[in-house]
């Protein structure tokens, strides 16, 4: 009896010898795989948190000149070849409003610092301050013969500064659209302006080459910066106000101590000009666009 017991388990063992272990390595196969899969979906996630494309908003009929966010972060603005700004809701992409009046290409557009108002600059050589409560237009504002390339809003929001191709740039009373004063030096195209935080200082750049850091106080010039070989498309100060940066049609950034006006240090690496810059809220770096399509992130902490 036992020898016919042994010899039944032994033909099993010879029937299905590996039986067990191919089992195991299917399961261990079958978790490999969801293993996998999972880590890739957790790539795919992750690609599309980090650089994947939000959602697209379309109902412009032109090319989108200029963007914004508000202060909060909710919503958008942008300014058209079709005259018009758009207000976007950031969360769902839904169009809020859309603001008409601009009788040519919005070139610029603006949030306040408290979020309650929009100021947009056209070429149609006027700015306009609208009220987003409700979208309705609060003023035009006249003074300027040629296109408006550049608006800003003080820090406090009480004053308005507007960059033209008439090569002035235009200090306003927001309260009532009033015109404070004229700051004339630059002898081509200002196309872009900007506050220092404490709001006691503008820096402008021109189609001329050059940066002019202006008082507030009574308008004089305190210093023309020249080193860039090109035309300066966009001006910002750090966080701090101690630094400018400048980005040029000649491919490069240069960073610039407001104190003094001497070049701190010039960032190149772009292959086209650079249209935009902006400091990280810390102050410690930079960020430029550039029609050469890239985007760089430079460091500029200790300069």
């Amino acid at each position: 009896m036992r020898r016919i017991m042994f010899f039944a388990i032994a033909v099993l063992f010879m029937l299905f010898p590996l039986t067990g272990t191919r089992g195991q390595e299917t399961k261990s196969q079958n978790v490999k795989s969801t293993e996998q899969e999972t880590k890739q979906q957790d790539v795919e996630s992750t690609k599309t948190r980090v650089s994947g494309e939000l959602r697209t908003l379309t109902g412009h009929s032109a090319g989108v000149s200029s963007v914004a966010f508000s202060p909060d972060g909710k919503m958008l603005a942008s300014g058209s070849g079709d005259k018009t700004i758009k207000i976007w809701s950031v969360g769902d992409g839904r169009e809020i409003r859309t603001l008409s009046g601009h009788s040519d290409r919005v070139w610029s557009v603006v949030f306040s610092s408290d979020g309650t108002k929009l100021a947009s600059g056209s070429i149609d050589s006027t700015i306009k301050i609208w009220s987003l409560g409700d979208g309705h237009e609060i003023r035009t504002l006249r003074g300027h013969s040629l296109s408006v390339y550049s608006v800003a809003f003080s820090p406090d929001g009480s004053k308005l500064a507007s960059g033209s191709a008439d090569n002035t740039i235009k200090i306003w009373s927001v309260s009532d659209g009033r015109e404070i004063r004229t700051l004339s030096g630059h002898s081509f195209y200002v196309m872009s302006v900007a506050f220092s935080p404490d709001g006691s200082k503008l820096a402008s750049g021109s189609m001329d080459k050059t940066t002019k850091i202006w008082s507030l106080d009574d308008g004089h010039e305190i210093g023309t910066l020249r080193g860039h070989s090109n035309a300066i498309f966009s001006v910002a100060f750090s966080p701090d106000g101690s630094k400018l940066a400048s980005g040029s049609a000649d491919n490069t950034i240069k960073i610039w101590s407001v104190s003094d006006g001497s070049e701190v240090r010039t960032l190149s690496g772009h292959s086209a000009k650079v249209l935009s810059v902006a400091f990280s809220p810390d102050g410690s770096k930079l960020a430029s666009g550039s029609a050469d399509n890239t985007i760089k992130i430079w460091s500029v902490e200790g300069l």
